[in-house]
């Protein structure tokens, strides 16, 4: 029987072409992903020696004033590249991996980005996730709408009810191939990926195969269950595909929505503000205003005097301090409702396959919004760093010259991530298991 059904799927031309145009178009994403990664590698390197010729430049027409030097100077802080990426590319694409500041101010250059073309970020990367969230589920509707209706509408499934032990076993055997086919174009994938990729074989990219594996198991029972009902193949079509669109775009959407105007986040308008008036508005205040304010921050620098009649180092550090000090509970508010936010959605998607599918493949590659945050956390203590250093340096009037430039590399940022198995699974198994269960209920009445 099986070797039959075999025989009659791959001779139907539009299952073969489905399949072929599927793998072509995965292969294309498993290059768009390469081509990420070798951009994100090749900024990296030229970060690397763009901050050692801006030192060198710098440090050459500014010699002599290392508080003039350090307004200019800017050292990097990157977040080391994780070539799984290259599947999900989620907002990495928005929120840059390479981030240059100066010991001025932070706020006001923490969200600097880079320069991308608006119209490939409104488009977005054809990344393999991508192909899998949305265009697998189609092809699988294209070559199971019709698994029951073809052999009714073509007077056929007397015959096979007559000649089968089980109907029912010969819809699973039918069933069976066509999923088969589809699982063997995404293990082909997969193996592309990590041949393509440099993948590393470990638990990151073990996770990724299996959320993959359960969200097309998810859309194989989906399928199922409107076969379930015995209706004609017009409906089966249209029901499957107004499932798609209702998964796919318009629940993320409103999802979408519905965070955004429950949490809405106006200090971020607010941070930008107080960032800036907190440093430009101390230019007609009194130094005192901002020396007390700096003092209470770092009480060790009080031993440093602070002249009244000319412009100071001191003075002016101060300033742009007062700025990120005077912002700083509306950032931490800022950060607090963009995690609320996340975390609402997470919660959400853990009843919507689609959702749940693509942030836990965003959350794997280490490519979502909660992975860029901790990123910024990490710049607030590099930038920290960078600041006790200096500071006193600036101060004591620390000659240029004597300073080993050669040693300030750009840093980078390891952030961990531990997959939670129970959070990336469970919900794609128990839901699975519900319809395939309602599924069988209903054919057995055949």
């Amino acid at each position: 029987m099986y070797s039959i059904l075999f025989k009659s799927f791959i001779r139907t031309k539009i299952a073969a072409i489905s399949l072929v145009l599927l793998l072509g178009v995965g292969i294309i994403s498993v290059f768009i992903g390469k081509q990420f990664n070798i951009k994100q590698e090749k900024a990296i390197i030229e970060a690397e020696s763009f901050q050692e010729e801006s030192i060198k430049r710098n440090v050459k027409y500014h010699n002599d004033d290392l508080g003039l030097l350090l307004y200019y100077l800017r050292f990097s802080l990157v977040k080391k590249s994780n070539s799984l990426t290259g599947l999900s590319i989620g907002q990495r694409d928005v929120n840059p991996s390479i981030l240059a500041v100066t010991i001025r101010g932070l706020e006001g250059q923490k969200y600097d980005t880079d320069f991308e073309n608006p119209s490939l970020l409104l488009s977005g990367n054809l990344d393999l996730g991508f192909v899998i969230i949305y265009l697998f589920p189609l092809v699988l509707i294209t070559l199971t709408f019709n698994l029951y209706s073809e052999e009714k509408e073509g007077k056929t499934w007397r015959l096979i009810a007559t000649q089968t032990s089980s109907p029912l076993s010969f819809l699973f055997k039918k069933l069976s191939i066509r999923v088969f086919f589809l699982y063997m174009v995404l293990a082909i994938l997969f193996l592309l990926a990590i041949l393509i990729l440099q993948l590393p074989i470990n638990e990151a990219l073990l996770a990724f195969i299996t959320v993959s594996v359960l969200y097309l198991a998810f859309w194989t029972s989906l399928c199922f269950i409107i076969i379930s009902f015995r209706k004609n193949s017009n409906f089966n079509a249209l029901t499957l595909l107004s499932l798609w669109i209702v998964l796919t775009i318009l629940l993320p959407a409103s999802v979408n929505n519905f965070v955004v105007n429950t949490y809405p986040v106006p200090e971020t308008l607010k941070t930008m503000v107080e960032q800036r008036d907190g440093y430009h508005k101390k230019w007609d205040m009194a130094k005192e205003v901002t020396m007390d304010k700096f003092f209470a921050h770092y009480p060790q620098y009080k031993r440093y005097p602070v002249p009244k009649d000319k412009f100071s180092w001191l003075w002016y550090y101060g300033m742009q301090q007062m700025g990120d000090d005077e912002s700083l509970e509306s950032s931490k508010t800022m950060k607090k409702k963009i995690k609320l936010r996340e975390k609402v959605s997470e919660a959400i998607s853990l009843v919507i396959p689609t959702m749940h599918a693509q942030l836990t493949f965003n959350q794997i590659a280490q490519s979502d919004l909660n992975n860029h945050l901790l990123f910024l956390d990490h710049l607030d203590k590099y930038h920290e760093e960078l600041r006790l250093y200096f500071y006193p340096k600036i101060f004591e009037n620390y000659p240029v010259r004597n300073e080993n430039w050669k040693e300030f590399k750009p840093k980078y940022a390891s952030i961990a991530h531990t997959i939670n198995w129970t959070n990336s699974i469970l919900p794609l198994v128990l839901i699975t298991i519900i319809i395939s269960l309602i599924s069988f209920f209903n054919l057995r009445k055949i």
